[in-house]
């Protein structure tokens, strides 16, 4: 990799108004060298400041702290005085840098803009990766993304040159590999506007997911905060051998814990068997942890970490974590809220799903379950790849096994499609010949994005409602998440079994004791996956994808059309009235999982991410109303007709009246995406009632000027009903801790009264009363 000596000068410049807050020290030492062509180089976090922030909250708690909470409490903005209480007190916290993925960036700029600051205060990047659909292969895809999408891009670049933020090119990959490839190292504290952002606690960072809203007071300078969280132990003891994977670590955790077991908690693994774990196969452990609903994971700093950061041109970051391990691994004796053991020895491959990825299989059992439900047997698609799975050596592991089927003259039976992590990994596995291995099988190389992922995949093998199974090494499957289709059954496990399965093409295939039939008739087992965890020839950068801002963007402009149907500037939401919200039109009472795909799409909607009133057409269209069983059908109450959710909410916007959407348990989980509290504050939602909330969204709705609230007594949901009016009183003596009621009135003219929680603070409560957290941003700048 070419590189060049890292200057302080250079360094300072590259930091910009974040630079008083980074060690800059290893930059005196020739020994610093990063890649200046390719990426800004790599912030230092202040180990010094670390420490001096963790001795200060080491004496005020008197007792051990586990490694989470060295990082978190480390990055306090006020060590001395801020009350640490887990799951109850809220932290203010200074955290080191910000990324944001494509699709959530444009949000996250557009109100960086409204802020009317100059430049962000500290380093942060913007990564194409969100909207580029998988069609035909990776290059042919790329170009149609950057003709369809290329006001977007211009807008994201020409925003990133003018406020201080690094873009990376659509074809650079997908946000968390660039991360962990350039920006992640232990110690770190990141937030990113993706839910999967924790795949950085692979490398001993403590990486959170947000909505863009948080990302903008981070840009802002305003300290951040987050709930002290819970840390749930995960103590890892034996080794990963055979066709066990680091996937199945989570596979196995999310099956213990449930989609929402890790709410509210860090999930911190430690103990002898992290060691048998490679850096990215931490990585992948660290990403899925979001669909437990934890607010990251994190593992301490080895030499496996080490080794990646010398591979990936960080040596002179591996030497100063090095000298300050103390800081980057538990103390001994420190207390976790929940503590989960596996053995890694005796932990068996598993896949998780469908529908869900909390529902966990072991491999040997998914054939006569799928048998026993009724789902489909034969895998019609195999997909590797994704910000969970596309390693290096993930994509060796699967060559492997691809060699060894086309050894015996066997492709796949299913198809199969490859999406490489970073230009850096595509680059590199078509020098070594992986990619050539994985296409001779039968693969489609895809472009270095998140394609099928999260929805865009424009799939033509079966028709919409057709029955039937995919298989992949991605982290979410909810219903249709992939293709759209609420009839595909999808499958998430490691690449491996991927690769294994797409060759049998069926889910009866158990690869650790089944054999396959090679043309000649010959029966043969398939040898366990193996595969390099790094390059040994070095990762080779492939095409230089990054565009670093001016040091002075003060005299450009940000390019957006006024005309655009994809891009529009956004009007501040009106302050609350001081008075209690009266008659509240229940506008939907949903049934059962609502994620924020059921709340705000993604797919063919991604291309409307910046431009709120186009994208709000599809609120709540997936979410399921419960006095029809019905998605995307629910009453107008006041024409008695039936239609979709958004143009009935536009009805009642347009009439004055203001609504309230009822839910059930973990409303909000999946996805970061602040769209889902944007689009009902601009459709005229005032609250959102539920048994529970996923985290990032209920601190999305609270942004966005909303009350998130949830049922005192979980029963009381039963007591809704989708014609009702809600009214909400007891907010002129809104507090913290304190709850207020609802009045419920049927349409019978009799009422109820319920009691609502929230878990507002003051300065949140300070948001709902400006009508948003960036109208009180405005407010203090005065």
């Amino acid at each position: 990799m070419a590189t060049y000596c890292l200057t302080v000068a250079r360094l300072q410049l590259a930091l910009g108004q974040g630079a008083r807050r980074f060690h800059v020290a290893a930059a005196l030492n020739a020994k610093a060298q990063v890649s200046m062509s390719r990426f800004e180089p790599s912030s230092y976090v202040n180990y010094d400041k670390l420490r001096s922030n963790i001795d200060i909250v080491r004496k005020r708690l008197n007792r051990p702290l586990t490694l989470s909470e060295k990082i978190v409490y480390g990055h306090l903005d006020d060590p001395a005085g801020q009350e640490i209480a887990r799951g109850r007190t809220y932290l203010r916290l200074r955290p080191d840098r910000v990324a944001m993925q494509d699709a959530t960036a444009q949000m996250a700029m557009l109100q960086f803009i409204s802020s009317g600051l100059p430049r962000v205060a500290v380093p942060s990047t913007i990564h194409c990766d969100h909207l580029i659909e998988a069609q035909t292969g990776g290059a042919q895809d790329l170009q149609r993304a950057k003709e369809v999408n290329q006001e977007v891009y211009s807008f994201l670049a020409s925003a990133g040159a003018k406020y201080g933020v690094g873009f990376w090119k659509p074809g650079s990959g997908i946000i968390h590999q660039i991360i962990l490839e350039n920006y992640a190292y232990p110690g770190v504290m990141l937030i990113g506007t993706d839910s999967h952002t924790p795949n950085g606690g692979g490398l001993g960072c403590i990486c959170i997911g947000v909505g863009g809203a948080d990302a903008v007071d981070v840009m802002a300078g305003i300290p951040w905060e987050l709930k002290c969280p819970n840390v749930i132990g995960v103590k890892l003891t034996g080794a990963l051998s055979g066709w066990t994977s680091p996937k199945d670590v989570i596979l196995k955790v999310a099956g213990i814990l449930t989609v929402k077991g890790g709410t509210g908690a860090i999930v911190e693994y430690h103990g002898p068997g992290v060691d048998s774990i490679s850096c990215t196969g931490m990585a992948t452990i660290c990403n899925m942890g979001a669909e437990i609903g934890a607010t990251t994971s994190v593992f301490p700093y080895n030499h496996r970490m080490k080794t990646y950061l010398e591979k990936t041109g960080r040596g002179e970051i591996a030497t100063l974590a090095d000298d300050n391990q103390d800081l980057l691994v538990p103390d001994s004796g420190c207390h976790y809220d929940q503590l989960i053991e596996i053995n890694l020895s005796e932990l068996k491959p598993h896949i998780n799903g469908p529908f869900t990825p909390d529902l966990a299989h072991p491999v040997s059992d998914i054939g006569s379950v799928a048998e026993k439900n009724g789902w489909p047997l034969e895998v019609k698609v195999g997909l590797i790849g994704s910000c969970t799975n596309s390693s290096y050596e993930d994509m060796g592991r699967a060559a492997s096994l691809a060699k060894q089927a086309l050894d015996k003259g066997l492709k796949c039976k299913a198809q199969f499609t490859v999406t490489p992590g970073s230009e850096q990994i595509r680059a590199t596995i078509e020098r070594d010949g992986y990619a050539k291995v994985l296409r001779d099988v039968g693969g489609v190389v895809l472009a270095n994005a998140c394609g099928p992922c999260i929805g865009q995949w424009d799939r033509r093998d079966v028709k919409k409602g057709e029955k039937n199974t995919i298989v992949t090494s991605f982290n979410r499957n909810f219903t249709a998440r992939n293709d759209a289709n609420p009839a595909t059954h999808a499958f998430v496990t490691s690449p491996e079994i991927v690769t294994a399965l797409a060759i049998a093409g069926t889910l009866k295939f158990n690869p650790e004791t089944d054999f396959l039939t090679a043309p000649n008739g010959e029966k043969f087992k398939l040898v366990p996956p193996t595969g390099d965890e790094l390059p040994t020839l070095d990762f080779d950068p492939g095409q230089d994808t990054y565009q670093h801002p001016p040091p002075d963007g003060s005299g450009l402009k940000v390019d957006v059309n006024p005309q655009s149907n994809r891009l529009q500037l956004l009007e501040p939401f009106d302050r609350w009235s001081g008075k209690d919200l009266e008659d509240l039109q229940v506008l939907i009472k949903v049934k059962g999982k609502c994620t924020t795909d059921h709340i705000s799409a993604a797919g063919p909607w991604l291309k409307f991410r910046g431009h709120l009133d186009n994208i709000s057409n599809n609120l709540l269209i997936g979410a399921v109303n419960i006095e029809n069983d019905a998605v995307n059908k629910i009453r107008n109450l006041l024409t008695g007709e039936f239609g979709g959710v958004p143009d009935v909410a536009r009805y009642y916007k347009k009439h004055n009246i203001s609504w309230v959407v009822v839910g059930d348990e973990n409303y909000g989980e999946g996805s970061s995406r602040e769209h889902a509290a944007l689009e009902p504050r601009h459709l005229g939602g005032r609250a959102i009632i539920v048994k529970s909330f996923a985290r990032i969204h209920e601190t999305n709705l609270k942004k966005q000027g909303l009350l998130p609230l949830t049922f005192a007594n979980p029963a009381d949901y039963d007591k809704i009903r989708p014609d009702d009016k809600i009214s909400i009183v007891g907010l002129k003596s809104f507090a913290p801790g304190k709850p207020l009621n609802a009045i419920i009135k049927h349409i019978d003219g009799s009422t109820e009264t319920i009691e609502l929680n929230h878990t507002f603070n003051e300065t949140q409560i300070d948001w709902f009363k400006a009508g948003s957290a960036l109208n009180r941003m405005k407010e203090l700048q005065k």
